[in-house]
């Protein structure tokens, strides 16, 4: 394929003064120098030399292998920049290369620069071999046509490249810093409304008003206590201070007038969740939703409706998996911890989550919030260096502050409010920067279609 393909673009005609070069007549390839390094042995050997791989720079080193200017091509182009075809990159000063980069140095009167760009112009994948892990190999790479333009052209073309990417860098630059921005205030907006502090406290706007209202103290005397779960007396004893709504244990922290500390196992019925055997594909498949970590990360603060597997009678009959009703409020506990969704229909759930199923003293979009205002205080109250788990002690333990009830729903319509309005504002953000990186890339297939003849 790669043959043929090469011979057939070395057919097509150029401008004049232009010529197809393999890439392996145009470059001197240096990977004969390249020293891979282990990540562990890198943890000793940190210094002020870059350190490439196929995704560009991944560390630094004290040392370097290569001393001058470079183009460097990614090898593993399953793993290179997200993307699935290998990317070139420029390399310039001492650096040290891994074996997972192609290592070239342009021969005298060629460009590094017009290379690299050109080579990220054009699609590299019939050069590429492997399907479980794709490599572009030395062989592969050579036979690569470059149309080369004389070198005064090429001058002219990484100059009018490089005036593009620049306004499109800046472009983008000034997107991130929307985006950016747009995460401190919908954080800014959960940090206030688990303080008190988004909308009129339902104290004050009753007594404005000259009526009584309902505390959250009288709402939860009002409600059935759920029943113990089994793992009751496993407890902690400890006191963890999460956010404004949030703790293990109930924290000496003062909380709006209305407002009530109290143990969520006071007012949700805590679940857990299970996995039905992978071994009985019949239990797989089936109309019962499971809830697991990638949907979780999918719908995060949302109501999911949908999962990725499906599992069924049988598989929660033959597992500790529950069917749970909607309105169920599920948050992961251990893999990653944090994701929080709310059911919207009976679900089971795998048992990275802890499920909580409110009483009428609380909504699930209370309890939404709660969990979503601050990831990192929940990860405070897990346990583990590498990946961290909050266990069941913590969860049995764990208090929430609970507003009065009128004042919960009108909390969260306005926080839903602003966050649809930020999430239309994240989505046009979001069309942009694919927009920013359509044009870069037209950019560049626009500046070597010059070499076409009678373009």
């Amino acid at each position: 394929m790669s043959d043929r393909l090469a011979a057939e673009v070395m057919s097509r005609p150029l401008a004049k003064g232009w010529q197809w070069i393999p890439l392996g007549q145009y470059v001197e390839n240096l990977d004969g120098r390249r020293v891979p390094v282990s990540q562990k042995e890198r943890e000793t050997r940190r210094g002020d030399f870059p350190y490439y791989g196929a995704s560009g720079v991944i560390d630094t080193i004290d040392g370097h292998t290569h001393d001058g200017e470079f183009v460097l091509i990614g090898e593993d182009g399953a793993n290179l920049l997200t993307r699935s075809k290998p990317i070139a990159f420029q390399a310039k000063g001492k650096i040290w290369v891994n074996n997972h980069a192609h290592v070239l140095r342009c021969k005298p009167g060629f460009s590094n620069a017009y290379l690299a760009y050109y080579i990220n112009s054009i699609d590299l994948s019939p050069y590429v071999t492997g399907t479980a892990q794709p490599k572009l190999s030395q062989s592969m790479m050579n036979k690569i046509p470059v149309p080369v333009a004389p070198p005064d052209q090429q001058i002219r073309i990484v100059e009018e490249i490089d005036k593009q990417f620049s306004r499109l860098d800046e472009a983008v630059a000034n997107l991130q810093r929307v985006k950016a921005n747009l995460k401190r205030y919908k954080a800014a907006v959960l940090k206030a409304a688990v303080e008190g502090r988004l909308v009129e406290t339902e104290a004050s706007l009753a007594r404005r008003e000259g009526r009584g209202y309902e505390t959250a103290a009288e709402r939860i005397g009002k409600t059935p206590t759920p029943p113990r779960p089994n793992r009751f007396n496993s407890r902690t004893g400890d006191v963890i201070y999460g956010h404004g709504a949030l703790a293990v244990g109930i924290p000496a922290v003062s909380v709006p007038e209305g407002w009530q500390w109290v143990n969520l196992v006071e007012i949700a019925k805590m679940e857990s969740g299970h996995t039905p055997s992978r071994n009985h594909p019949e239990w797989w498949d089936g109309d019962v939703p499971w809830i697991g970590i990638a949907d979780a990360r999918d719908h995060h603060e949302q109501v999911i409706l949908r999962t990725l597997q499906n599992t069924n009678e049988d598989g929660l009959a033959n597992s500790a998996a529950r069917l749970l009703p909607a309105g169920t409020v599920c948050v992961s506990r251990t893999a990653s911890v944090g994701y929080v969704v709310v059911m919207g229909r009976p679900m089971a759930t795998s048992q990275d989550f802890v499920n909580w199923v409110p009483t009428s003293a609380v909504t699930s979009d209370w309890l939404r919030i709660v969990f979503s205002a601050d990831r990192e205080a929940l990860i405070r109250f897990g346990k583990g260096s590498v990946h961290k788990t909050i266990y069941f002690p913590e969860w049995l333990s764990a208090s929430i502050a609970l507003p009065p009830l009128a004042e919960q729903v009108r909390i969260a319509a306005e926080v839903d409010r602003r966050v649809s309005v930020l999430r239309s504002v994240e989505a046009e953000v979001e069309a942009n920067l694919r927009r920013a990186e359509a044009l870069r890339q037209a950019t560049l297939e626009k500046a070597f279609s010059a070499g076409e003849k009678n373009a």
